[in-house]
């Protein structure tokens, strides 16, 4: 059964009360369950410090899309296929269930009632028959994590790192989606990179990854990785893809490695033919931080329909000085175009603000930040639907 208007109300104030203590929260959480339910802990990477911010996240997104049955279904159902690759087991669900309504009952105060407990436990049934059911169904024709050797490591400078594996089965995606990586030296800790490319013939996948200060995972890749290491794969997510229905002309907009998925949406785009222009605008600090620029400068030599510019924020350079969102007034107009942007959050909302100023309708601004995945994006989408003035 459907989510009541009242559950919803119910659910939403919860979260309303327990967000000032939000960190404390999950931290409790995890104790609890761990205390309670020891045999789960094998499940989580030993640092509970990310997975602690994606808890929350995901179950913000949740409660923003309990209204919206048709999304809520899809998000859960890919969160379900998702935590194949952790190892999650049918009989875990009803103990992070338990856990987590103690956690929001003992964090809540006097928003928690009989009503919110029985409205909870209506909503977390309807999210955990749903994961149970992708899983299963996903079971049927996909192996939960792909193992994949490291074929090929190049340095480009400035902490990136091309890392191009060969799965060991074939790796089914779509060109701007992103992929989850677990390494070796960090085990359960997974991270998100997108593959550079659209889907090739001999099922070889290749990441830009960015050493992140203090990050275990991309310091790993970049600096420790090489041939002949094995990394495992997780299925692939998102929503950053082209739609092949559509004739819209596209403007995208990428930063940093966020160039990986748009390169990939470019070479979708020219090998379905689809006759739509692309304009394409890259965005760096410096001239010397203009990742991937001369790919894709080398592209729209051979494509008639692409358009290649690029802009720089913290230097002066004749004809490139500027901010992203104030490169993108300069041209257009964008109001018939469809959109895609890939970069750091923070460009990412300023871009789509402005390109929502500019007339073009949010259901047509695409993105996918591969630090603020599907797990965790729950603020994100928020933030973007009430677009911040200049």
């Amino acid at each position: 059964m459907p989510l009541t208007a009242e559950e919803i109300a119910l659910m939403r104030a919860t979260v309303a009360a327990v967000g000032p203590y939000a960190a404390d929260m999950t931290v409790y959480f995890y104790a609890v369950l761990f205390t309670r339910h020891p045999e789960v802990r094998g499940l989580f990477p030993d640092n509970l410090d990310t997975q602690r911010d994606r808890l929350l996240r995901g179950l913000l997104r949740i409660v923003d899309l309990v209204d919206d049955p048709e999304n809520l279904i899809r998000f859960c159902g890919r969160l379900g296929r998702d935590h194949r690759k952790f190892g999650t087991l049918d009989g875990h669900y009803p103990a992070v269930g338990e856990c987590l309504l103690a956690s929001l009952a003992r964090f809540a105060g006097p928003a928690w009632s009989p009503e919110t407990t029985a409205a909870w436990t209506h909503g977390y049934g309807i999210v955990a028959q749903v994961m149970t059911h992708a899983a299963a169904e996903d079971a049927r024709t996909a192996p939960a994590v792909w193992e994949a050797e490291i074929i090929h490591h190049l340095h480009h400078g400035h902490g990136i790192a091309e890392i191009t594996v060969r799965p060991d089965a074939p790796y089914p995606y779509t060109a701007g989606q992103y992929a989850s990586v677990e390494t070796p030296w960090q085990p359960k800790a997974w991270r998100y990179y997108s593959p550079a490319h659209a889907p090739r013939p001999d099922n070889t996948v290749t990441f830009h990854v960015r050493a992140v200060a203090q990050g275990q995972v991309s310091q790993s890749l970049v600096y420790r990785a090489g041939p002949g290491d094995v990394v495992r794969l997780g299925p692939t997510q998102g929503d950053m893809t082209l739609d092949p229905r559509s004739d819209r002309d596209l403007v995208c907009v990428a930063g940093g490695t966020g160039m990986a998925p748009i390169k990939a949406l470019v070479e979708d785009a020219a090998r379905t033919g689809t006759g739509r222009y692309v304009d394409v605008f890259v965005g760096a600090r410096t001239a010397e931080e203009l990742y991937g620029l001369d790919d894709m400068l080398r592209m729209s030599q051979r494509h008639h329909w692409l358009s290649v510019r690029a802009a720089v924020s913290h230097e002066r350079i004749a004809g490139l000085e500027g901010t992203l969102p104030r490169v993108l007034n300069e041209f257009g107009p964008w109001y018939r175009h469809e959109a895609f942007l890939s970069g750091p959050v923070d460009m990412v909302t300023q871009a789509s603000a402005t390109l929502a100023r500019q007339g073009i309708p949010q259901e047509r601004i695409h993105f996918d930040p591969f630090d603020v995945p599907a797990l965790e994006a729950a603020l994100l989408p928020r933030q973007l639907r009430e677009p911040p003035e200049d």
